[in-house]
């Protein structure tokens, strides 16, 4: 592994998820090696002396495979293999084939495959340098490598543009079923984060369900769905995400777009962060980039400090702003303190006007009455002599409103809303 410092980079943060991407990726790391530079060797990325000792190390090492922790050219590759007498990968090849590992679903099997095709079309020409030489004379323009490389660039294109019809039908179905939510008035809040902070178990224990969740970059790609449970009665639907990672290959984000669009779609997006990341502040600078990338920058936050429990001192606890809205919750998904203030807060930040409102309905207001009765949120019910309904009903305020308006009904204003 080779992991060379450039001024402005965090040499030894980027070393230590560098190394832990190699193990998640299932590979027996034998050696790394680091050095400095100004800028990269525009021929071979780091230059003739330190191409001269990772080829000594390798070589002695007995290594198979070497990763560079940078974004190398497709001629830097080549060259780096001609000395090296061994496959090189760059950063994104070593993310994709984490990802081709780990994709379950058919739509991540989908995304992964079209992401490694787009980064194998710049490096095609690697498999057919036997062939590089072409005939001359006249008439004999084009030579059998030149021929092979158009059949697989033909092959290649076509298998990318099937792909993306099929991508295009998970799009297509993913906003229908948006659109269902958004029929029943189900808000969506998605989970998002960079890799390892925890997101795969906190959505367990909110959902109680059983997505896998390890302690490794990346142990989870495919977009998990669940209904959840709020305090106030009222429920959600929540996402599980792909995790960030700084430097995430374009062609990942490209091919994730449809999955990350639930992203961009939510309501609410719980950003997780781990608490006792040294490195925190960066990361969430990084998760923030990939977010304006998808087009979700503008969808509101909370954000969620997870692994309290490894932090001696921390406790459980929300932060609001000034105006009393949450921003910031502190929890332990593992321990599962704190886990009903992110209920409260999720709570509060979709349904801010939620409280117990009295209406009285009178006896053609039938089919409203049973609407209310179907959303489950009839708190008591009196019928006096005329036949009216006197209802105590917990709703958003602004959406009780609307029903009542689509019923003809006028709905009092709120006489003191700072009571509920």
């Amino acid at each position: 592994m080779v992991h060379l410092e450039f001024s402005g980079t965090d040499f030894d943060a980027d070393r230590a998820e560098f190394i832990e991407l190699a193990r998640s990726a299932g590979l027996d790391v034998v050696g790394v090696i680091g050095g400095k530079r100004d800028r990269p060797d525009a021929g071979t990325y780091a230059g003739s002396g330190k191409v001269d000792e990772i080829a000594v190390t390798a070589k002695v090492a007995g290594a198979e495979l070497i990763i560079f922790n940078h974004d190398l050219s497709p001629s830097q590759e080549r060259n780096l293999e001609k000395r090296f007498e061994c496959r090189v990968i760059n950063r994104a090849g070593l993310i994709l084939d984490i990802f081709a590992r780990r994709a379950r679903s058919h739509e991540g099997k989908l995304q992964v495959e079209l992401a490694r095709l787009n980064h194998m079309a710049t490096r095609l020409v690697r498999g057919w340098s036997h062939l590089e030489r072409q005939k001359g004379g006249i008439g004999l323009r084009g030579g059998p490598g030149e021929t092979q490389l158009e059949i697989d660039r033909r092959l290649l294109r076509g298998r990318m543009d099937t792909l993306k019809k099929q991508l295009e039908t998970v799009k297509s179905r993913r906003a229908q079923n948006r659109q269902g939510r958004a029929k029943s008035e189900i808000p969506t809040v998605s989970l998002v984060g960079y890799t390892n902070a925890g997101k795969s178990t906190l959505f367990n224990v909110l959902t109680g369900d059983a997505a896998f969740a390890s302690n490794q970059l990346f142990a989870t790609l495919d977009t998990t769905m669940r209904k959840v449970a709020l305090p106030s009665g009222e429920t959600a639907v929540l996402a599980d995400t792909v995790g960030f990672i700084r430097d995430l290959p374009h062609d990942l984000i490209a091919a994730f777009r449809a999955t990350l669009e639930e992203s961009r779609e939510a309501e609410l997006l719980v950003h997780v962060i781990d608490a006792g990341d040294s490195e925190r502040g960066a990361r969430i600078e990084q998760v923030e980039a990939v977010l304006a990338e998808i087009g979700a920058d503008e969808v509101p936050r909370l954000q969620v400090f997870n692994k309290i429990d490894l932090r001696e001192g921390e406790e459980a606890r929300i932060e609001c702003d000034a105006e009393g809205i949450p921003q910031r919750v502190f929890l332990s998904a593992r321990s599962g303190e704190g886990i009903d203030l992110l209920r409260t807060a999720i709570a509060a930040r979709l349904y801010p006007d939620l409280g117990d409102e009295a209406i009285v309905l009178p006896v053609n207001a039938a089919k409203l009455r049973a609407q209310l009765f179907q959303l489950h949120c009839v708190q008591s019910e009196t019928i006096d002599k005329e036949g009216s309904s006197h209802l105590i009903v917990r709703l958003p305020y602004s959406r009780l409103q609307r029903l009542c308006r689509e019923a003809g009904i006028e709905l009092p204003p709120r006489q003191d809303p700072a009571v509920h």
